[in-house]
């Protein structure tokens, strides 16, 4: 008796779900290395639980976008605390996304506006500069509208900006 050609072997099965689960195991990890998460947990990985008073949002009904027009949607719990910012993701995409704690000190609040939607942008970690834009709803929700102050949405200084990249040149030189 022959075997049907069009017949899946006994051990598809096992190998679909195998390879579904190592596809998004890599895909997770990937994601945080593209969109920064990685770089921040070298330095910011949580150690304790937040401190004192607390105000959380998300994850769901809010999006998070990170850098390289990247975003998170549905699945990132921020906490704002007396000690610092506090990151974490939706238990089953958390392989590459430890929880973080982020000093205040390491993150600078300051408005945008992407195209049309005005915007919080989050720059996290003096080093890292990873940005993180969110709603201002969710700014609101963590008490971040203290911090922002009153004013228009900042726009970028280039000139300040080419400073900074030229310092290191003219150290070099002189």
């Amino acid at each position: 008796m022959q075997a049907d050609p069009n017949q899946l072997p006994p051990y598809f099965p096992l190998f679909a779900l195998t390879f579904g689960v190592g596809f998004f195991c890599i895909t997770s990890y990937f994601t945080s290395v593209f969109c920064g998460w990685h770089a921040l947990a070298r330095r910011f990985r949580a150690e304790s639980e937040p401190y004192g008073v607390t105000k959380s949002a998300g994850p769901f009904f809010y999006t998070v976008y990170t850098r390289y027009a990247s975003h998170y949607s549905f699945c990132i719990r921020m906490t704002a605390a007396e000690d610092g910012l506090y990151l974490s993701v939706v238990f089953p995409l958390r392989i590459g996304h430890p929880p973080l704690r982020i000093p205040w000190s390491e993150v600078q609040i300051s408005r945008v506006k992407h195209y049309w939607r005005p915007l919080v942008l989050l720059t996290l970690g003096v080093r890292e500069r990873i940005p993180m834009r969110i709603s201002e709803r969710m700014a609101s929700k963590l008490g971040l509208q203290d911090r922002l102050g009153e004013g228009s949405f900042n726009e970028p200084n280039f000139e300040a900006l080419s400073d900074s990249f030229l310092e290191p040149q003219r150290k070099k030189m002189g």
